[in-house]
């Protein structure tokens, strides 16, 4: 079997970003990595090869997960690793979502993930180890205006891997929770859906101002590789620990809201955004 030395690794949503970046971080340093993405039949960037197998995984599918693991176990012996990154972001009031905007925000980035983790889970039992790795957001931790239903996803993901820490712990299973900052990916283009406020013209100016300070605030992104290298420590890391934070705005803001208590830090976060 081809690469039975090597660690495997699962990546949801590796077709961009963050997932495309650790595909790429993890077979350089000698993984098995199994890139999947709704379309693989699309992707031109990740070769397939002995160590590199694309696969169809599309997370609002129950049953595209339990297919993933068993082409995963079937192509490497097992899973060591498996990331969750797949996710997009909503971008606009509550008031503007439409209830499948709303549900399909929570089903990509909570229901889907939930969905992986429980196709993963069994096989991390049976072996008594493993590492499942979400991937969160400062958005987990502090909103920003006009990112509600999104923060609200994350802030889910927050408190489920945190009770995945005790529950997959008990068997051996390590849960990691990464919690980027502000990333130069699609996450602002092809990966948004930016909600339509003509029929709320109340939010105009409210809207105007948070773009032009969100454009501001993004100018200085990290790249993906940064959080890939982050995700790759994390799932190298022997210890127990559950959260890593990924960028310098990550690094900053979080012990920042921490040290000015959540009513201080929300209103810095007004005056940035809104006035």
């Amino acid at each position: 079997m081809p690469g039975d030395s090597a660690k495997t690794i699962v990546i949801t949503g590796a077709s961009s970003g963050i997932g495309k970046a650790s595909a790429r971080l993890f077979h350089e340093n000698g993984w098995n990595v199994v890139a999947t993405m709704r379309r693989p039949e699309a992707e031109t960037d990740l070769q397939p090869s002995e160590r590199m197998k694309l696969v169809a995984l599309d997370v609002q599918d129950p049953e595209s997960p339990p297919r993933a693991v068993a082409e995963a176990v079937a192509a490497f012996g097992q899973i060591d690793v498996w990331l969750n990154n797949a996710g997009y972001g909503a971008f606009g009031p509550l008031e503007a979502g439409t209830r499948e905007q709303i549900i399909r925000q929570f089903e990509v980035n909570v229901f889907g993930l939930i969905a992986c983790v429980q196709a993963v889970a069994p096989h991390f039992r049976a072996r008594r180890s493993g590492t499942v790795i979400n991937v969160s957001s400062i958005g987990g931790i502090m909103t920003v205006p006009a990112f509600s239903v999104y923060n609200a996803t994350k802030f889910a993901i927050e408190g489920l891997s945190e009770g995945l820490w005790y529950e997959l712990g008990t068997f051996g299973i390590r849960v990691r929770l990464i919690e980027p900052g502000a990333i130069k990916t699609e996450f602002g283009g092809r990966s948004a859906d930016v909600w339509d406020i003509s029929r709320l013209p109340d939010y105009a100016g409210f809207m105007e101002k948070v773009r032009a300070s969100r454009t501001k605030y993004t100018q200085n992104s990290s790249p993906p590789e940064l959080v890939a290298e982050v995700i790759y420590a994390a799932a190298i890391d022997p210890s127990d620990r559950l959260r890593y934070l990924a960028g310098p705005d990550a690094r900053r803001y979080v012990p920042l809201r921490r040290l000015l208590g959540a009513p201080a830090m929300m209103r810095m976060v007004r005056r940035m955004f809104t006035r």
